[in-house]
């Protein structure tokens, strides 16, 4: 038989009123009298039922996504998946919503995390750039009671903060492993398209990657970073003067997660089903590039599993308890025309 809450009381010699306000973290109750409880819980191997807690106090779970207010397909899928674990979290007492409000400016982020308290919601999974503004300022509303996730855009094993998403260096370097294979070790030049090079996510991709190149393929040499800045006139303008000025491009890598309009602007030129190609993210867009042979494989990670993950995460944080680490792993998912079978989800 489980311990119940009796049992913890009769162990800590304490009342069920102070073993209830113990457990629920209530004030009125002294240090030493909360040590003792919580060593009678480690002495009798006590496991609370969390459900039936928050069942009994009308416990609700407040989370919410704040996501960038600019973007393309992977976003939107990201918010169909959020909206859908809306639904499915719902009868768990679980309130998810999001907003798409984030600029590229951290002191505009930062201005808006510093208006956010407990009293608004429980937990937050931020889609931001890990700049030392936002650092500080996700510290502070750290401080200030809210449970905060880094998400897809963050940095794995940052002591201060949980992150849901890929390793982002390691997803590069599969980009540069499977890129080497396709061009079989040169020669020749690699094209490297990016939104932003201020992202984290896009930084670790491409140290990731020319790790790979560099140590492995020495006959490939990949060009610096172009960025796009999400202007499909800048794009087109600078793919075609990449192209004019370099006759011996034999590979193309997007590794934003948005690549539609880089992928557009190549394909605009000619030159892009003549070219080893490598993108990020499972869209609708990739899918049926990949399925006409414009792109050799793509290089993804599951949007709903990223969603539901967040959402565990902030859950066991509220409730003082470590996610479960083998549950929240992120995988790296390599997808070729031939094993694309249905859309993930």
């Amino acid at each position: 038989m489980r311990p119940t809450t009796k049992d913890l009381a009769k162990a800590a010699g304490v009342s069920l009123a102070t073993v209830d306000r113990v457990l629920n973290g209530r004030s009125g109750v002294r240090k030493e009298t909360v040590q003792a409880v919580n060593a009678a819980i480690e002495r009798i191997g006590y496991e609370r039922n969390i459900s039936a807690a928050n069942l009994a106090r009308g416990r609700r779970y407040r989370l919410e996504f704040l996501l960038p207010r600019t973007g393309d397909q992977f976003l939107h899928a990201l918010v169909e998946r959020i909206e859908e674990a809306g639904s499915a979290f719902a009868p768990d007492h679980t309130e998810v919503r999001h907003r798409r409000v984030l600029s590229d400016d951290p002191h505009q982020i930062a201005a808006l995390l510093a208006g956010i308290g407990p009293e608004d919601v429980d937990g937050i999974a931020i889609m931001a750039p890990g700049t030392p503004q936002v650092r500080d300022a996700t510290l502070r509303l750290m401080e200030r009671g809210v449970k905060v996730v880094q998400f897809v855009s963050g940095q794995p094993g940052a002591r201060q903060f949980d992150f849901v998403g890929v390793d982002n260096k390691a997803a590069g370097a599969t980009a540069g492993r499977l890129m080497g294979k396709f061009c079989a070790g040169g020669p020749g030049r690699i094209l490297v398209i990016a939104d932003t090079m201020n992202a984290r996510d896009n930084v670790e991709r491409r140290q990731g990657f020319d790790a790979v190149l560099t140590r492995d393929y020495p006959g490939l040499e990949a060009l610096p970073s172009l960025e796009t800045h999400g202007d499909p006139d800048r794009t087109h303008r600078i793919v075609g003067n990449f192209f004019a000025n370099y006759r011996d491009i034999v590979g193309v890598y997007v590794l934003s997660s948005e690549t539609r309009i880089a992928l557009q602007a190549i394909a605009g030129t000619g030159q892009l089903a003549r070219q080893q190609a490598i993108a990020h993210e499972r869209t609708a867009f990739n899918e049926q590039m990949l399925r006409d042979g414009m792109l050799d494989a793509i290089i993804a990670q599951n949007p709903g599993h990223l969603v539901r993950s967040a959402i565990r995460v902030l859950r066991s944080r509220c409730d003082g308890r470590e996610p479960l680490a083998s549950q929240e792993e992120i995988r790296i998912e390599i997808l070729i025309r031939e094993n694309l079978g249905h859309r993930a989800v």
